[in-house]
C-alpha cells in the first residue's frame, strides 16, 4: 500500500492506518534502498520481519506493513545493511536514540480537555520546569502530582524544558536527537499526555521549550539518511546550523513544521518557547519560524496558542504579526530586565553584565519600555543590540529574576536569594511580580530552593572532558570565574551527583514558609488587584528619589492609582517632597496596601511611610500604597 503524503496526518514517521496496519515514510535521499525491520519486544528471539519501502523518486521512501500493532519495535535498514537505524520521526525510543523505535498509536489515549480553550497573553505567570529535577523521582507522573499546588499559588502556565530524547541518563535536553520522541527518562508518552490533561483540568497551560536551531551530535543518525539537514553557510556556536533555505531544504523545513504540529496535535501542548531564535538562519520568503508559528496555530483551531521567543538580539520582529512582516509570536524574553536587576541586588557587573549598572533609572526604564537596548551599542558585544519597542504592550515582554541559563551561569548554580540580602531580594521580587510584564519563575524559586541549578550532561571519556572544558571556557567570560581556584570548584557537569544535587526538595515549601508566602501573596495581589492585573505599561510613570530609591506610579481608573516605593539602600527620609508622583489622587489619600517588610515575609514590620515630617521609606523594601477616599470627603 502506497499512500500519498497528503493522505497521512504527518508527512513522515509511522502512522497507524488500521488496527493491524502501519504506514511508514522517511526522507533518505542518500540511499537507493530502504527497508523497514520490525520486531516484537515480547518475542526477543524472533528474527525481525523485513520488507522494502518504495522509492517515491523525490528522496522519500514509503510503504506499509501488516500485521503490526502499537508497541512493536522497528527501524530502517539502509542500502541492504544489517544495522537498524531509528526513525528520524520516531514517536518513542524506549532504549534511547541508539535503540529501536517503537510504534505508538496516539488515538488510544482518551483526553478530557475538550473544554480547554488555551492561553492568551494577558494574565500569564510562567513556570520553567525540568521534569528530571522538579521532583526527586524525576518523572512525568511525579510532576503531575504537584500540579494542584502550582495552580493554588497562582502559576498559570508550565514551560517544560526540552523533551526530545537524548542519549544517556541525564541532561538539560538542548541536545536532543529524536525530535518527535518525548524522552524515555521521564516515562511513557502517555504519561506526558496525562500530565498535560491534568494541567488543563486545573486551568494550567503547558508550553514546550523546543530547539529548532541545531541537533545534538551524539547518537544522531540523521546523516545516514541525508547530509542536507545542516548547512555551513551560517555560523552556530553549538553545532552545524540547520538548512532552512539551501539546496534540498524543503524536506528539512517540512520536518520541523511537522514537529511543531505534532506536539500540538498529539500532546495538546498550548504553545512553545523557541530556543535561541537568533541562531535560526533563513533567507526564504517566509522565515521558518513564521511558517512554524502559522502552522502551529492552524493545528489548534479551537484554542489559542502562546508562543515565546528567546532572542539574544532582542528583535521585536519575532513578536510582530505575519501581516506586518513578523513571525507571529506572542512574547519575547527580556534579558535586559534580568541583567539590570541582578546587578542592582548583587553589585556585580562583569562579563555580559557589563552593559548594565543596575541603576534605579535602568529598572524603571525596563518597567516602562521593556528592552533597555533598542539599537544602542553594546559594550560587551561591541555592536548595536536590540530593536525599538514603541507601541508594544507589556504582555509581549517576559521578565524573570531566574531561569535555567542565568542561574547556571553563576558557575555554582546559586539562586538569586543566595547572592543578595533578604530585604533586597524581597524588594526586587515585588517590583518583578507587580510589574505589568509577564513573569517567569524557575522551578523552586517560589520557595527559595536551596537546590542549585547547574549545567549537567551525561557523557564519559574524552567527550566528558570536552564538555567540562567547554563549560569552563563559557564561564571564563566572568573574570571571577576564570581564576584557577574558581575553575577547580565549578561542578563537573558529567558527574551524576551534580545532577542529583539539582533536584528540588519540595519539603522546603514548609521550611522556607516566609519566602513562599511572599511569592504567593504577590501573585494574589497581581491577579486580584484591578490596576496590577490590567498589565498596562503605558499607564506607568516613575521617578528617582535617590541613587537607591524610586517611586513608580500605576495609574488606574478614576484616580484608583497604586504607588510603589522601592528602596534598595538604607532607610531614606525624603523631605521636602517636591516629586509630583507622590501626590495622592484628587480627593484621596494614600493608604498602605502591601509591604515587603511584613513579619510573615521575614521583614521588620511595616510602619507608615508618610507623615507631617515627610516620607520615611524603609531600607531594602518595596511598599505599595493605594489611593483611598478621604474620610472628610465621604
Amino acid at each position: 500500500m502506497h499512500l500519498p503524503s497528503n493522505a497521512r496526518r504527518f508527512p513522515i514517521g509511522a502512522e497507524n492506518i488500521s488496527d493491524a496496519t502501519v504506514h511508514f515514510r522517511v526522507w533518505a535521499p542518500r540511499r537507493a534502498r530502504v527497508q523497514i525491520a520490525l520486531s516484537d519486544p515480547g518475542m526477543p528471539a524472533q528474527a525481525p520481519f523485513v520488507t522494502d519501502l518504495q522509492s517515491e523518486g523525490n528522496g522519500y521512501f514509503s510503504g506499509h506493513a501488516e500485521p503490526v500493532r502499537a508497541g512493536m519495535h522497528y527501524g530502517f535498514r539502509l542500502d541492504g545493511g544489517d544495522r537498524r537505524y531509528a526513525d528520524p520521526a520516531s514517536r518513542f525510543q524506549p532504549q534511547g536514540p541508539d535503540g529501536p523505535s517503537q510504534i505508538v498509536d496516539p488515538s488510544q489515549f482518551k483526553w478530557h480537555d475538550q473544554a480547554w480553550k488555551g492561553l492568551t497573553p494577558l494574565g500569564q505567570v510562567l513556570y520553567e520546569m525540568h521534569i528530571g529535577t522538579f521532583t526527586q523521582e524525576g518523572t512525568y507522573a511525579a510532576a503531575m502530582n504537584q500540579l494542584p499546588e502550582l495552580a493554588r499559588i497562582g502559576i498559570t502556565t508550565l514551560q517544560l524544558m526540552p523533551l526530545a530524547d537524548f542519549p544517556n541518563q541525564f541532561g538539560w535536553g538542548y541536545d536532543g536527537v529524536s525530535m518527535f520522541a518525548p524522552t524515555r527518562l521521564y516515562g511513557q508518552p502517555d504519561d506526558l499526555r496525562r500530565l498535560i490533561d491534568r494541567a488543563h483540568e486545573l486551568n494550567l497551560g503547558v508550553i514546550l521549550d523546543v530547539v529548532y536551531n541545531h541537533f545534538g551530535n551524539v547518537d544522531n543518525y540523521l546523516w545516514e539518511f541525508s547530509h542536507d539537514y545542516n548547512t555551513h553557510r551560517y555560523h552556530n556556536e553549538w553545532a552545524a546550523a540547520l538548512n532552512f533555505d539551501g539546496e534540498n531544504s524543503g524536506p528539512v523545513r517540512e520536518f520541523f513544521i511537522a514537529n511543531a504540529r505534532y506536539w500540538i496535535d498529539e500532546f495538546h501542548f498550548d504553545g512553545f518557547r523557541f530556543d535561541a531564535t537568533h541562531t535560526i538562519h533563513d533567507a526564504s520568503e517566509e522565515h521558518i519560524l513564521a511558517a512554524i508559528s502559522r502552522t502551529a496555530r492552524e493545528a489548534a483551531p479551537n484554542k489559542s496558542l502562546y508562543l515565546i521567543a528567546e532572542d539574544l538580539h532582542q528583535d521585536v520582529g519575532k513578536i510582530r504579526s505575519h501581516d506586518h512582516g513578523g513571525y507571529g509570536m506572542d512574547a519575547i524574553l527580556n534579558d535586559d530586565f534580568h541583567h539590570t536587576a541582578r546587578v542592582r541586588v548583587t553589585g556585580h557587573n562583569s562579563g555580559y553584565y557589563s552593559d548594565y549598572e543596575g541603576t534605579i533609572d535602568e529598572l524603571t526604564s525596563s518597567l516602562k519600555r521593556g528592552f533597555l537596548y533598542q539599537g544602542q551599542l553594546s559594550l560587551h558585544a561591541q555592536k548595536p543590540r536590540g530593536t525599538p519597542t514603541f507601541g508594544e504592550p507589556a504582555t509581549v515582554f517576559v521578565h524573570f529574576l531566574q531561569n535555567h541559563d542565568q542561574v547556571a551561569n553563576s558557575g555554582f548554580g546559586h539562586r538569586l536569594h543566595q547572592l543578595t540580602s533578604p530585604g533586597r531580594y524581597r524588594a526586587i521580587t515585588a517590583l518583578w511580580l507587580l510589574a505589568p510584564q509577564t513573569p517567569l519563575f524557575l522551578q523552586g524559586q517560589e520557595f527559595g530552593s536551596s537546590s542549585p541549578f547547574v549545567f549537567f550532561a551525561d557523557y564519559s571519556g574524552s567527550l566528558a572532558e570536552a564538555v567540562q572544558a567547554g563549560r569552563l571556557s563559557d564561564l571564563s567570560v566572568f573574570p571571577e570565574l576564570a581564576t584557577p581556584e574558581a575553575q577547580a570548584a565549578v561542578p563537573d557537569p558529567t558527574d551524576p551527583t551534580v545532577f542529583e544535587s539539582c533536584k528540588l526538595i519540595l519539603q522546603e515549601r514548609e521550611l522556607h514558609r516566609s519566602i513562599y508566602a511572599l511569592h504567593i501573596d504577590l501573585l494574589k495581589l497581581r491577579r486580584e488587584d484591578a490596576v496590577f492585573s490590567s498589565q498596562r505599561m503605558d499607564r506607568i510613570d516613575a521617578a528617582t528619589l535617590s541613587e537607591d530609591c524610586c517611586v513608580a506610579r500605576f495609574f488606574g481608573e478614576a484616580g484608583d492609582d497604586r504607588l510603589l516605593l522601592i528602596n534598595f539602600g538604607p532607610d531614606f527620609h525624603y523631605w521636602p517632597a517636591p516629586q509630583p508622583l507622590l501626590a495622592p489622587p484628587e480627593h484621596r489619600s494614600w493608604s498602605l496596601l502591601w509591604s515587603s517588610e511584613r513579619p510573615q515575609y521575614g521583614g521588620s514590620g511595616a510602619a507608615p511611610v508618610e507623615s507631617d515630617q515627610g516620607w520615611h521609606i524603609p531600607g531594602e523594601s518595596t511598599t505599595v500604597l493605594k489611593g483611598a477616599v478621604r474620610v472628610s470627603d465621604t
